[in-house]
């Protein structure tokens, strides 16, 4: 197996001994426009010199705004090429914290891709230059065909030397304001050297991106990852084709966060009921025809390996997806471990726990219970929050994760709850919520669970009903919810029982500002909006309420 010593080292080794192998696959209007290795590293070469042209000098700081797509990926290599440091920013962002982070980046210049409204984002971007891409009706003065068009390629290797800082990486974060993660060039380097020999994949496999790229996992997971293995990445169109787009893919390898895992169980069922699918699988022959089948409509026939992340996901879930043939292996890292942590890998999984640590990686518990992490891949601080940076490290150099967990005499690590989430009822007593709402989440008729509980007796449940048991009639759906809550109060102390379940109004999204780029809920969000009403919901004398 080839080594590289950076990502444009490891990009231009697939150039020059796969050059005409497809490279990147964007779908147009249900067309896939193809990409080889040459054809993308001709116009990542003349988008690097049109920076310089513009006066973008090495070191200075490029955004990218967009959703997945190949420009992404070329923008990114491009500005690595042009020595400079890539900024991403999530696609979903309003105008204000666009601007936020281009002016605490110090952005010199910004190129915009993919994007579902550009019109209500563009007043976020200060007077720097605006590469925009055509190909997705982005209109700017400086235009990426016409650059490519009028711009003569950088030549030669550009060499990265592992110190050099690569990207300031914004978190999504579900508490606060976002605060700028710096990894270097050697940080992504043993990231991507590491999972290589951990990983097993096909040589040059095929992937699919539609978690957000801003996003460590898809960022290195896929993006940088297909750098290092010579793959091939396919996008989807919208989400309305995302469906059709994976299963006409079928990539080597697929990671998704709980909630797609999620989504994919609901469709399943939508078309073939719990019990018609017990009884299918069940059979010696046909089940095996059955599932087969399953695997393949959705995407994930010859994947060798499927991983979820950033939240945790349901061990009945898995049970689920396993008994389909398909294996989810849990995985456990933050953008500022630049995920390089624990991982449940494939011939080696524990349900239930995150793995064990990756080859590099050294972790703990404090006295406190919080999982403490050291490796080579640890940021190198927040961009100018050296305050911040000082909190996140012990005096011996582990990163504090702020996540409680233990480790079992296998060494695998089980997350148990996270010290911010922890709330305090009326009572006096710390409740971890997490737990309890990965327990709610195994009744198919709850989609998004928040487990609230601060100044009153005992804690509450929102909940976000399912499009299944949106279905239901609402003495069906209320029977359900209580008979989860029965089912689970007897296994909780006396403190965590569940005293009311509330059904929300409205879905929590990333529009509306309650879920995370990559669908986490917003805890301090959710709890902003609904504090004020809890002293009336635990009052109720219904054990199911419905918010008004």
């Amino acid at each position: 197996m080839e080594t590289f010593n950076s990502p444009l080292e490891a990009f231009a080794h697939w150039v020059n001994t796969t050059p005409n192998k497809t490279f990147l696959r964007q779908p147009i209007n249900r067309v896939f426009k193809e990409y080889t290795y040459k054809e993308a590293d001709q116009e990542i070469r003349k988008i690097a010199s049109a920076l310089h042209g513009m006066g973008i000098s090495k070191g200075s700081h490029v955004a990218i705004l967009s959703k997945n797509c190949a420009h992404w990926i070329m923008a990114d290599l491009a500005i690595m090429m042009a020595e400079c440091i890539s900024i991403p920013i999530y696609p979903t962002l309003g105008a204000e914290s666009i601007h936020e982070i281009l002016v605490h980046s110090e952005s010199k210049a910004i190129i915009v891709g993919k994007l579902d409204d550009y019109s209500q984002q563009k007043s976020g971007i200060p007077d720097i230059p605006i590469i925009g891409v055509k190909l997705y009706d982005i209109n700017e003065q400086y235009e990426w065909d016409q650059l490519v068009a009028s711009n003569e390629p950088i030549q030669g290797l550009v060499e990265q030397k592992p110190e050099d800082l690569m990207t300031i990486m914004y978190t999504s974060g579900t508490t606060g304001s976002p605060k700028g993660v710096m990894h270097t060039v050697g940080t992504f380097n043993t990231l991507l050297s590491t999972a290589r020999d951990v990983i097993k994949l096909p040589n040059q496999p095929r992937y699919f991106s539609y978690l957000p790229m801003t996003h460590i996992a898809e960022r290195a997971g896929i993006e940088l990852s297909a750098v290092y293995r010579g793959a091939e990445v396919s996008f989807p169109e919208s989400l309305e084709t995302f469906g059709e787009d994976l299963a006409s893919v079928q990539p080597d390898t697929f990671f998704g966060v709980p909630r797609i895992w999620q989504k994919f169980q609901e469709k399943i069922l939508e078309k073939m009921p719990q019990k018609k699918l017990d009884r299918l699988i069940g059979l010696p022959i046909l089940g095996n025809i059955v599932k087969k089948k399953i695997r393949k409509k959705l995407g994930l026939s010859v994947s060798a390996a499927n991983f979820s992340g950033a939240a945790p996901i349901a061990v009945s879930l898995m049970q689920w997806y396993s008994k389909l043939g398909i294996e989810i292996n849990q995985a456990y890292g933050m953008t500022e471990d630049c995920i390089l942590s624990h991982f449940n890998l494939p011939g080696a999984n524990k349900f239930g726990t995150v793995g064990r640590p990756l080859p590099g990686v050294t972790s703990k518990l404090s006295a406190e219970g919080e999982i403490l992490i050291k490796s080579d891949c640890l940021m190198k601080g927040y961009y100018k929050e050296p305050e911040k940076t000082a909190e996140m490290f012990t005096q011996d150099g582990f990163l504090k994760t702020g996540d409680i967990g233990e480790f079992d005499h296998d060494g695998y690590l089980t997350i148990t709850g996270r010290i911010k989430d922890q709330f305090k009822t009326d009572k006096g007593k710390y409740i971890s919520p997490a737990p309890i709402e990965l327990e709610l989440l195994k009744n198919g008729d709850i989609d998004q669970v928040c487990i609230v509980g601060t100044g009153i007796p005992q804690p509450l449940a929102l909940v976000v009903v399912s499009e299944a048991g949106k279905s239901k009639g609402k003495s069906e759906l209320e029977k359900s919810l209580m008979g989860t809550v029965r089912d689970l109060n007897p296994k909780l102390e006396s403190y965590e029982k569940i005293s009311k379940v509330i059904v929300m109004s409205e879905d929590w999204s990333v529009d509306n500002g309650l879920l995370t780029p990559t669908l986490k809920v917003k805890r301090n969000r959710v709890e902003e909006i609904h504090r004020d009403k809890y002293g009336e919901w635990f009052n109720s004398p219904d054990p199911v309420v419905y918010e008004s």
